[in-house]
């Protein structure tokens, strides 16, 4: 159970950087599971939806990056 409070303590990261290494994570997930919702719209003919979640991916994708970026910087890499 973790603590809505945790400011470093308990996990030895403070927040900002942990917040950072999520928002980043989080995103290439979200961009892996926009595939597969991509290739379900496919298989049942829905263009529309498809795009939807294209788009979807694209910023997820583009989240990524920056966050991926953002981490290089502070990290030192």
């Amino acid at each position: 159970m973790t603590s809505s409070n945790e400011s470093g303590e308990v996990t030895g990261t403070k927040d900002k950087n942990y917040n950072l290494l999520w928002f980043t994570e989080t995103c290439l997930n979200n961009a892996l599971r926009m595939e597969t919702y991509i290739q379900d719209a496919e298989r049942a003919k829905d263009s529309e939806l498809a795009e939807l979640f294209r788009k979807a991916q694209a910023d997820s994708r583009k989240g990524a990056e920056l966050g991926k970026q953002l981490l290089g910087s502070r990290l030192g890499g």
